[in-house]
């Protein structure tokens, strides 16, 4: 978004309406494994991840929207176990956090002041776009409330 440095990744996932024939997995249990590992303190990537490489008892879950016709988010909010904030926004304010105390420290670091500069922009695009929906609507982003919310 800020340089030009880096292009898209090229890797597509497959378009399919259902789950492959190697992988016979039950609804059910992948709802109560996502339950399972969001209370582990997993985010919702982690958990799909985890879904992909060990799976439920055994099989691996390729795609869970393909298995529960759901999202990871979505079975997180039905159970009451979603996380307060979206993953990426959560994401960009650990940077942010990890960026000013860096700059904090060293003050003449004027590259890390200027990516701080991008990060905090990124946090108050993204506050402004869930503002009302995932976020409540009076939230605005700053350093204090940012080192709260990710302690």
């Amino acid at each position: 978004m800020h340089t030009r440095r880096r292009g898209s990744s090229g890797s597509d996932r497959p378009d399919s309406e259902e789950p492959p024939e190697w992988s016979d997995v039950d609804p059910d249990a992948v709802e109560e494994r996502v339950v399972e590992l969001a209370e582990a303190g997993h985010s919702p990537s982690e958990i799909g991840v985890k879904l992909r490489d060990e799976g439920v008892t055994g099989t691996p879950v390729p795609d869970v929207k393909l298995v529960t016709d759901r999202k990871v988010t979505e079975i997180l909010e039905e159970h009451d176990a979603a996380p307060e904030l979206p993953e990426d926004l959560r994401n960009l304010m650990a940077k942010a956090v990890r960026l000013r105390e860096h700059v904090d420290e060293n003050p003449q670091d004027v590259q890390n002041k200027r990516a701080l500069q991008n990060v905090e922009s990124k946090v108050r695009r993204l506050v402004d776009y869930y503002q009302g929906d995932e976020i409540d609507a009076e939230f605005t982003y700053s350093y204090d409330t940012a080192r709260e919310l990710l302690d």
